[in-house]
């Protein structure tokens, strides 16, 4: 299948407020196999072609041989009255689903899904000790090395879904908002906490951080304002005692 009818694939399923998932159900397929279509690396068969045809409404020289590539903003508007609503959007998935024209994003039993339409790039962390990246799966390890300079900060994407994931799940369920945001200091202080042990130094540790961390904590569940103020006192004697060892450890014994 060439890269223009894999463009028509992913234009169409944009322009009827499909995601690959979503689809992938209504196909009764995976969705590695859609998102191998839509970057042209295979081609579907002649039963799901026929079911893609009936599910844009359209017929098959449409899909496959359109002189013309569609328009995903007439097609947007002309699909707006049959547009789902939340919920109807939101009923294939058994967890948080956040998408938008560009981007999409999955948390849920299955693992975490994130999608980038525009780079038809996507990486799925599974619930096992894989990760899928544009189709293909490896392992963690085998991850890292190949594509560790293009992402970099993945070790950071999973917390920061899970924390918000936290606290959207406690506030709708508990409403309570506040103080659940402080749930997010845990995104700075966990991926240093990381650099700290993978570098063996604890000045990186953002103990300054942590020690706003455990004071606001103790201020709003146990109303502890005073004295855990106290705990501010010890950032500078955490920061002497680190370069105290440090300069022992660098100086000779004589």
């Amino acid at each position: 299948m060439n890269i223009e009818i894999a463009n028509r694939f992913v234009k169409l399923r944009k322009a009827n407020c499909l995601s690959q998932e979503a689809l992938a159900e209504k196909l009764g397929i995976s969705r590695q196999a859609v998102s191998k279509w839509e970057r042209a690396e295979a081609s579907p068969d002649t039963d799901n072609l026929i079911l893609l045809a009936k599910i844009y409404k359209i017929s098959l020289d449409e899909l496959l041989f359109s002189e013309e590539e569609p328009n995903p903003d007439n097609q947007a508007s002309e699909s707006a009255a049959k547009r789902p609503n939340e919920k109807e959007d939101l009923h294939n998935f058994s967890g948080i689903h956040l998408k938008s024209d560009d981007n999409e994003v999955y948390i849920g039993p299955n693992g975490i899904y994130a999608t980038d339409f525009a780079k038809q790039e996507s990486v799925h962390i599974k619930d096992t000790a894989h990760i899928t990246i544009n189709g293909q799966d490896y392992t963690f390890k085998e991850a890292r090395e190949k594509w560790g300079h293009k992402y970099r900060h993945s070790t950071q994407f999973p917390i920061t879904l899970i924390v918000s994931f936290i606290y959207i799940a406690i506030g709708v369920f508990y409403n309570i908002w506040h103080p659940t945001w402080l749930v997010f200091l845990l995104i700075p202080i966990s991926s240093r906490i990381a650099s700290t042990i993978q570098h063996k130094d604890w000045k990186l540790l953002p103990y300054p951080l942590v020690v706003v961390a455990i004071y606001l904590t103790l201020g709003f569940f146990y109303d502890g304002w005073h004295p855990a103020w106290i705990l501010f006192l010890t950032i500078p004697l955490y920061y002497s005692l680190i370069s105290y060892f440090r300069q022992r450890k660098t100086t000779p014994n004589t």
